[in-house]
Parts: C-alpha cells; sequence; structure tokens
C-alpha cells in the first residue's frame, strides 16, 4: 500500500482533566494501530491526553448542514420531552 492510497483518521483525544473525547485533527495513516500511534505523536505531545479514539473518516456519517432545519424539526412538536412542559409540585426541594 502506497502512501498516497492511505485513509483518513480522523482523530479524537480525552484530555486528563476532561470527560468527553474531543476532534483533534486528521491523519493520514495504513492501519488502525499506525494510526493511534501517530495520534499519540502528533496530539498528545504535551502530556495532554490519557485517551485516544481513531476512526476511518469514511465510517463516519453526518447530516448535511442545508438540511439542517428539516432534520432536527421533528424534536420541536415533542413539547413533552422538555422539562419546561411539566408542572413542579411547590413540595419538591430538589428536581
Amino acid at each position: 500500500m502506497s502512501e498516497s492510497s492511505w485513509p483518513l483518521w480522523e482523530v479524537f483525544v480525552r484530555p486528563k482533566r476532561g470527560l468527553n473525547h474531543t476532534h483533534v485533527g486528521s491523519l493520514h495513516a495504513p492501519d488502525a494501530e499506525m494510526a493511534l500511534r501517530n495520534g499519540r505523536d502528533v496530539y498528545t505531545r504535551r502530556g495532554e491526553g490519557v485517551s485516544v479514539w481513531v476512526v476511518r473518516a469514511e465510517d463516519i456519517t453526518a447530516n448535511s448542514p442545508d438540511e439542517r432545519d428539516s432534520f432536527f424539526d421533528p424534536a420541536a412538536d415533542k413539547v413533552y420531552r422538555h422539562p419546561t412542559f411539566y408542572d413542579v409540585p411547590e413540595d419538591v426541594e430538589y428536581l
């Protein structure tokens, strides 16, 4: 496999003081193990990460920004999913 045909990998790092992995960048690598090693070397050089995830870019599916309104519109008609829909009794201290 030549370097020009290496797949693109998206790299996610969980920082020491964070709970969530965040997207930090992309890189090309021949396989998942090399992508992990390169992701570690490139994006956690200063010891800022405790966990690294890599995902092939071709395996990620996302909605189009152009269809943002229509894609998220169905949530607006389900008002019962929002806490403002319910009345909280006065005698409830902690909710």
